[in-house]
């Protein structure tokens, strides 16, 4: 197969996802912002059926930059890795945060998918972005915790007395 051209907006891509690494990460969310993050994952989880589970990542790997895949398709495919999907009640929800981007992706399993409207989802996201935008990703991630967790106490409600159940781990998958 023949080397297609490259664009000066692809190399641009290319370049911002390889310069930011696992440093970039750390500076974004120190071992003091995880823990306050792990801890809200744990809080809200006590209040519904549903697992959250949080992935940064400090840019795409190589094989989707070069396909121009978006965060979204690799959000998706950590759902996927991190076990997300395969909760009893399948209503595991994925946040994601790619910081090469800014962007935050959010992805609900079917259960909880078929009870709230894409709509809403990215209406969450949008809301989300500008925190992003401005470098607050522990604010904008706590956020996201907190909204998605009212989702998740509407739609799947903790029993009254349970105990609650930890199907995945609550600390933040780093990448």
């Amino acid at each position: 197969m023949p080397l297609q051209p490259v664009s000066g907006s692809r190399v641009w891509r290319l370049l911002r996802h390889r310069w930011c690494d696992e440093r970039d990460v750390a500076r974004a969310l120190p071992d003091d912002a995880l823990a306050r993050l792990e801890a809200a994952i744990h809080a809200s989880e006590h209040q519904h059926t549903g697992e959250l589970r949080v992935s940064v990542e400090a840019g795409l790997p190589l094989s989707y930059l070069w396909r121009r895949a978006s965060a979204r398709a690799r959000a998706i495919a950590l759902f996927g890795k991190l076990n997300v999907w395969d909760t009893e009640h399948n209503n595991g929800v994925l946040i994601y945060l790619l910081l090469a981007e800014r962007s935050i992706e959010i992805v609900a399993d079917r259960g909880l998918a078929r009870k709230v409207p894409a709509a809403e989802w990215q209406a969450m996201v949008a809301l989300l972005a500008p925190a992003c935008r401005a470098g607050d990703f522990e604010g904008g991630l706590q956020q996201c915790v907190s909204l998605v967790g009212d989702l998740l106490r509407q739609h799947f409600p903790a029993a009254e007395g349970s105990a609650p159940r930890n199907e995945l781990s609550n600390s933040v998958d780093l990448r």
